[in-house]
């Protein structure tokens, strides 16, 4: 059966290949044809001026109505520095540590269901020993003021804007545009304000910052980056940088439901470049080919699944409801039916619509069909949001241990970065050296809103690593045994 399929799907997609052989058997016995054809052109001075003009004109509208390509030149993760690494039982002490500082987690950390419960969630959650919190939880008691929380902000956004600014050897000033994603954090000056104010970008250039828009976000800055890069008419460069604050979102209650994401979210963030410069795709990594949004907000259960709330004792935190993965389960499906007929082979595209027509009319038992996405994607980056929502996936996509391993190794090694995780993932792929010239990378995030969102790219070349690469020191011990 599997070799059946195989054969489908070689002839499917050469299908134009093969039935040039008839063509070119038939061009030979129809020779004397196309020469009188050629002779009356070559003797008709008005067909031959008009189908010339007919041309000229197309190409002419052709190139004046295309977009420009959007490339990625190059990408940076943060780095956090070894001071700031925490292990499980490391973290479980200092939940303890906090409990005697903190009078209103008396009941969590007296209450040994509740200890059992963190300690639990930790274990399960897919995260290893060596993620990172920010420095303003290390001390204690915690720093979970404005000043603590902008100096994580700060060395995550700067230190990997600095990394990225010295791989690719950019002028700041050449930057026309700029967008800065953090959900939760947004203080006055903007996120992107400081950005603009610390590298002295120019003063017309096109700032955006996006707030509250969760994990998904990442892909939310690049569709914006896209669309603006692709309507100006003047080259320039686009600045994307990801992250999220953690020291102001340490949620310091007893609501089981809120103390959940403590045990996921951890610090990172990606300063990503774009150019829609002809001449920079020779220096780039990737074309970006395709981006597809979907949002399911309008249904109060999507909506309400992840929240920004305050509890009984009014402690502000992430609440994450039992509905989360039947939320995201929704958004996907949805995501997919718009991006799968756009990247998917048309051997598959035949195949669904084969089975939908047989459920429709046949028998309305029969299963939906899947389509292979491993026809159309030779990476995944899967938003690295917990090990249930990835093993979701893995399982509905039909995906393999190595299809998610980006995703599983990001979580285990950094945790749930929000919106940058996409980044960690690709940067994981290039170290492991397996970006080959011509590779398509489907990165796929989930966020509150609720919402999926896809970005599609292409590698221009055979990607190798940049300078400084988060996974530098550690990429030859993946991939590790995780629990699944």
């Amino acid at each position: 059966m599997k070799n059946a399929k195989l054969f489908y799907h070689f002839v499917i997609t050469n299908f134009l290949k093969l039935l040039c052989v008839p063509l070119m058997a038939l061009m030979a016995v129809k020779a004397p044809n196309i020469n009188r054809i050629s002779l009356h052109l070559q003797n008709n001075l008005v067909t031959t001026s008009l189908i010339s003009m007919v041309l000229l004109y197309g190409l002419v509208l052709y190139f004046l109505t295309r977009r420009k390509p959007v490339y990625l030149v190059d990408f940076s993760c943060y780095l956090p520095p070894p001071n700031l690494k925490i292990s499980i039982d490391g973290l479980m002490d200092k939940f303890r540590k906090i409990q005697q500082t903190n009078a209103s987690w008396s009941s969590v950390c007296d209450d040994s269901s509740s200890v059992d419960f963190l300690h639990k969630i930790l274990n399960r959650s897919g995260l290893g020993e060596e993620t990172y919190i920010p420095e303003a939880l290390h001390t204690l008691p915690q720093r979970q003021n404005l000043k603590g929380a902008r100096e994580e902000t700060e060395q995550v956004i700067f230190g990997a804007i600095d990394n990225l600014f010295k791989n690719v050897k950019v002028n700041p000033r050449e930057i026309g545009i700029l967008i800065v994603n953090s959900s939760t954090f947004n203080p006055t000056p903007s996120l992107s304000a400081m950005v603009v104010n610390k590298y002295k970008l120019r003063s017309n250039i096109k700032s955006f910052n996006l707030g509250g828009m969760g994990c998904s976000a990442g892909v939310i800055a690049i569709d914006l980056a896209k669309d603006l890069l692709q309507q100006r008419r003047s080259n320039t460069l686009a600045l994307v940088v990801s992250t999220e604050n953690i020291t102001q979102n340490f949620y310091t209650g007893n609501n089981k439901s809120m103390l959940v994401s403590n045990c996921l979210f951890r610090v990172g963030g990606a300063a990503v470049l774009l150019s829609n410069k002809s001449r920079d795709k020779r220096r780039s990594k990737y074309e970006l080919f395709h981006t597809v949004r979907t949002h399911t907000g309008a249904d109060d259960m999507s909506f309400g699944c992840v929240k920004q709330v305050d509890d009984l004792s009014g402690k502000t935190g992430v609440f994450l409801s039992k509905e989360l993965t039947v939320a995201a389960g929704k958004a996907v499906k949805r995501n997919i039916e718009t991006l799968g007929p756009i990247v998917l082979p048309v051997s598959e595209k035949l195949l669904f619509l084969a089975t939908y027509v047989a459920k429709k009319v046949f028998n309305p038992k029969i299963k939906n069909y899947t389509p292979d996405f491993k026809l159309a994607f030779e990476h995944f980056c899967i938003h690295a949001g917990g090990k249930g929502l990835i093993d979701e996936l893995e399982k509905s996509l039909q995906l393999s241990e190595k299809d998610v391993e980006p995703s599983r190794m990001t979580l285990h090694r950094f945790g749930n970065t929000s919106s940058s995780s996409i980044w960690y993932e690709l940067a994981y792929v290039e170290a492991k050296g397996r970006m080959k010239k011509g590779d398509r990378v489907w990165q796929l995030a989930l966020g509150s809103g609720f919402k999926c969102n896809s970005a599609v790219w292409v590698a221009l070349n055979h990607v190798k690593p940049s300078v400084n690469n988060p996974w530098e020191d550690c990429v030859d011990r993946y991939p590790v045994m995780t629990d699944k």
